[in-house]
């Protein structure tokens, strides 16, 4: 069981942003080097995180990791993240974790259904999924070979 000390009272809107990142580049159980610099890099510089305590990464790492193990962690993990994530922000976890998905230039079928679940878990509109995913393919592009 996750620690105790890690609840939704205690989480915060950016632990949740986190948990969904990590929980993206998990998903495959093979967290890649450009995933978790892109989960860094966004952490530092994008103004959702601002004033975020980067300590805390370590910590929600691992509380998704240990929810990852049991067999309804997935449903707890949103479950913590419906509960402290505001509305308005579900598109925002969404959109973070297109990113991670397309950090390493593939996503393979187990992230994809991570996709799809927070699709579903944060009731993202279809339409409003394909344009963030649409830009997730565009920022991760790379340049053909000359």
């Amino acid at each position: 069981m996750p620690s105790e000390d890690f609840t939704s009272a205690s989480m915060t809107p950016q632990d949740a942003l986190v948990a969904v990142m990590v929980s993206a580049s998990a998903s495959d159980q093979n967290v890649t080097a450009p995933e978790l610099l892109t989960i860094t890099s966004m952490v530092d510089i994008l103004p959702v995180f601002d004033g975020y305590d980067t300590d805390r990464l370590r910590r929600v790492v691992q509380i998704v990791f240990d929810l990852f193990t049991e067999e309804d962690g997935l449903d707890a993990m949103f479950g913590l993240v419906r509960d402290t994530l505001p509305e308005d922000l579900f598109e925002t976890a969404y959109a973070l974790a297109c990113d991670v998905v397309a950090a390493d230039g593939a996503a393979d079928e187990e992230e994809l259904r991570l996709l799809e679940e927070i699709r579903f878990e944060l009731n993202i509109d279809r339409l409003h999924a394909a344009a963030i995913e649409r830009g997730a393919r565009a920022r991760f592009a790379k340049a053909p070979k000359v």
